[in-house]
């Protein structure tokens, strides 16, 4: 008799337990456990709280999805999504206020489509798998097991509880995981954690492009907030598939945008910039607005806790959620299922110890979004307990300088980008290709306002 195939369970459909489920499914069957239904079509999902905001993944985060899933990001783009060349395709302006040129001599493409497109594609094509199985409707309550060992969870399906058992249990349920609870109730300790939330409030809407601008592959829009004059508001034009725009604006407290249709295009118009506004203005809009305001940079150091027990790991946002203005989420859970996928690869899913293993590697790519995201956000008032330490002052005076300079330099930009894009980690900024345009090359003087072309320029403002 040949050995038994081992069994794993995930608890949520969402992008993170997708990729775990594909990670998963070459060493065990798996299982994954929905709270709620799946749509049939590319539609915003319950339990996505920020589904109808603009999304998009990082060059890094295309590359692990090519790596998981081949094929899907052209599956993506083939539905509408577009690879846009950042910063070619992009008119961008920095936190300290330095617009971008548009250089396209870097390698850097994100994939950009709305949300509800990319988990339509990706539940297509995960539970196209024959050795992935989906559970809809079903919530899961606890674990089973001990605080040496999991063995599976308590659910309820349809009224019925019961207890479906695994050789791996995954928590890849979000934000509002329920995890650290049943650990405790196991005897585990608490998780520590720690907190950064900038106040950010997002208010989105849908409006219809103008006539022309698909085929012209109109650029990405972004004004990010300026983090040292609070309160930070900041905006983006997200061209996305079926020729529209998704129109996202944030604001930090005392600044945060309305949830009136009314008042949207004002709010636009009073940015740091008003290109955003001015873009809009004639715009068809598609519906009302929509706002969220759980956007706190919130991180579970899991791979801290003393004791771990066997059979039990958690990935995606029920580790680390970050501010959505940086775009990190999807790309860095796409990165944590190819790190389960690498522990797995050398070591069986069931040998004691291989979950502690599995979430100390899935902590390092969390780390570096971590890191990218609170050094911009700790800066706001009231954003954490304790305020910016020297160092991290310095540090962020430091990137404004690399910011400063990749705007101007295409060598150093793609420093930048690779660290941004989640490709490299944090020291490629203090590399060559960084230092010696910052300290050496003579300097180019700042862009005095965004570089659209004027072919893009009519075609917005007619």
């Amino acid at each position: 008799m040949p050995d038994r195939r081992p069994t794993a369970i995930v608890v949520g459909a969402s992008a993170a337990g997708l990729f775990a489920a594909t990670a998963l499914a070459e060493f065990a069957d798996v299982t994954v456990l929905e709270r709620h239904s799946l749509p049939d079509a590319p539609q915003p999902r319950r339990g996505v709280p920020q589904a109808h905001h603009a999304h998009l993944v990082w060059s890094g985060g295309v590359k692990a999805l090519e790596e998981l899933l081949p094929g899907v990001v052209d599956e993506v783009v083939a539905r509408g999504g577009r690879l846009a060349h950042i910063m070619g395709d992009m008119v961008s302006r920095a936190p300290n206020e330095v617009w971008f040129r548009r250089f396209t001599s870097t390698p850097h493409r994100n994939l950009v489509c709305s949300r509800a497109l990319l988990d339509h594609v990706l539940s297509g094509r995960v539970l196209d798998d024959p050795r992935i199985t989906l559970s809809e409707e079903t919530a899961v309550l606890g674990l089973e097991g001990t605080a040496q060992a999991v063995s599976g969870v308590h659910v309820r399906v349809g009224g019925v509880e019961k207890t479906v058992r695994a050789d791996l249990v995954v928590d890849a349920s979000g934000r509002g995981t329920r995890a650290p609870g049943w650990l405790r109730d196991l005897g585990l300790p608490a998780v520590p954690e720690r907190q950064v939330d900038a106040g950010v409030v997002y208010a989105t809407r849908l409006f219809r492009a103008p006539a022309g601008a698909a085929a012209a592959d109109f650029p990405l829009v972004n004004v990010q907030a300026n983090p040292t004059k609070a309160p930070g508001r900041g905006g983006i034009i997200l061209p996305i598939e079926n020729d529209q725009w998704i129109v996202t604006l944030s604001g930090t407290r005392g600044g945060e945008p309305p949830s009136d249709p009314d008042q949207f295009a004002a709010f636009a118009l009073a940015l740091g910039h008003r290109v955003i506004g001015e873009l809009i203005a004639g715009a068809e809009p598609l519906g009302d607005v929509a706002v969220s305001r759980s956007t706190a940079n919130t991180r579970r150091y899991w791979e801290k806790l003393p004791a771990w027990p066997d059979g039990f790991i958690a990935l995606g946002d029920a580790v680390a959620g970050y501010n959505p203005v940086y775009g990190h989420g999807l790309t860095v859970a796409a990165q944590c299922a190819l790190a389960v996928r690498a522990v797995l690869r050398s070591t069986s899913l069931t040998t004691p110890g291989a979950a502690r293993r599995i979430q100390r590697a899935a902590a390092r790519p969390v780390g570096a979004a971590w890191d990218l995201a609170v050094g911009q956000d700790a800066l706001y008032p009231g954003a954490g307990d304790t305020p910016p330490t020297a160092l991290e002052r310095l540090l962020a005076r430091y990137v404004d300088r690399c910011v400063e300079t990749g705007a101007a330099n295409p060598r150093a930009l793609h420093a930048l980008l690779d660290v941004m894009s989640l490709e490299r980690p944090p020291t490629r900024l203090f590399s060559l290709d960084m230092l010696w345009p910052m300290l050496v090359c003579r300097k180019k003087q700042p862009l005095d306002g965004p570089p659209l072309t004027e072919q893009e320029r009519k075609i917005a403002l007619g």
